[in-house]
């Protein structure tokens, strides 16, 4: 069995992810092609597809926002998250399980004693008008009930797992401070979700194991359960494993893929990526050597936006004071600092925020000062 190294699998993810090259694709293909994209950020997914679609602005998933053909709803490991409105229909029944075991999990104590199914039905009977509403409102309307339950808990447990939802515009639109809004994911699209196979075939299952590995494989399945949060696809894996090819890790462990997936050569050149928090390409593994070194895993889970250099995690960005600091977690090479510097120039020229520096932190570089450019091209006021 062939055996891939970390480089051969690093490239295999920018090119699934659109990062080894810009695509042309349009915004709603994007989400789907990425199986969605982690969301609990509202701003975040902008840069994200800045950063995988040529010619991407703001308005484009503004759009598909607002037009219905991308949806904010909580989803995969019950994250919120920006997927196509037909993955959102087609997928939740399967999610559902997941969803409830998740939140009666972390509400164990808090939830004793509680008819879950009878917190659901009141929660769609007051849903049942079409009229969009926050987390506390819905709660206000039932409380009464469970006079004994903490508040966030039945809220989280009717938004979370319960009634599937969504979170409705300007929550998510570009540059928008909103407050989330809530409306039933049937009621939004004007379409019902898809009940879950009857013949125990799990097509649903199936199709996961496919989608999943167009965006993200080659990949075991450990890490497309630790993508999904869902513990019963084995037979959804072992009903496709004919279509599929298998490699090895460096380490020995079996990874599946299709066998027409790009698998580019590990020396094509990958650009400098800016990425945002909670990005699909770090977090979409259990094993992400691929794309980070162990010592920084931390960062991709406390929201620290990531900086790829050469296809790997090799700095952190954020915008402070007027200016983009990038601190890097390796020593840059000048090449490497140069590319990155020319990156981030374009980078704030999309913000459109008031960023007028870009600066290269000393971060692991040297115990130096900071490094500072002048203003950036392009750069607006907001």
């Amino acid at each position: 069995m062939t055996v891939l190294d970390s480089r051969a699998l690093n490239r295999a993810t920018l090119a699934r992810q659109y990062l080894l090259d810009r695509a042309d694709t349009p915004v709603r293909e994007a989400v789907a092609h990425l199986c969605g994209m982690q969301a609990q950020e509202p701003q975040e997914p902008f840069v994200g597809l800045w950063s995988r679609l040529r010619a991407f602005e703001p308005r484009q998933l503004d759009d598909a926002l607002t037009g219905r053909t991308v949806v904010r709803t909580h989803l995969m490991r019950r994250t919120v998250h920006l997927v196509a409105a037909d993955d959102a229909l087609a997928w939740r029944a399967r999610h559902d399980a997941m969803l409830r075991q998740r939140v009666l999990a972390t509400y164990r104590r808090e939830l004793a004693g509680v008819e879950v199914d009878e917190v659901e039905a009141a929660g769609r009977a007051v849903m049942a008008d079409g009229q969009p509403r926050t987390m506390a409102a819905l709660v206000q309307a039932i409380e009464d009930r469970w006079p004994g339950t903490p508040r966030r808990v039945l809220g989280e447990l009717l938004v979370a797992a319960l009634v599937p939802m969504v979170q409705l515009p300007p929550r998510g639109l570009w540059q928008a401070k909103a407050g989330v809004r809530n409306l039933p994911l049937a009621t939004w699209l004007g379409r019902e979700i898809a009940p879950l196979s009857a013949d125990g075939t799990d097509p649903t299952g199936r199709r996961l194991v496919r989608r999943y590995l167009a965006a993200f494989g080659p990949a075991s399945t450990a890490d497309l359960r630790a993508w999904c949060g869902l513990a019963g696809l084995p037979a959804a894996v072992k009903a496709v494993r004919e279509e599929l090819v298998a490699f090895r890790d460096e380490r020995g462990r079996e990874l599946l893929d299709l066998p027409d997936a790009p698998r580019p050569d590990g020396d094509t050149p990958a650009p400098v990526r800016f990425l945002p928090a909670f990005d699909n390409a770090i977090l979409g593994y259990r094993d992400r050597s691929r794309i980070i070194d162990d010592a920084h895993l931390g960062l991709s889970v406390a929201g620290q936006r990531a900086v790829l250099v050469d296809g790997r995690v090799a700095a952190t960005w954020a915008v402070r004071d007027g200016q983009l600091d990038i601190t890097p977690l390796r020593p840059l090479s000048t090449p490497e600092r140069d590319e990155v510097h020319t990156e981030a120039q374009a980078l704030t020229a999309f913000l459109a925020e008031d960023i007028n520096h870009v600066r290269v932190t000393a971060g692991d570089v040297s115990a130096g000062a900071a490094e500072s450019s002048g203003p950036p091209p392009c750069a607006a006021g907001r």
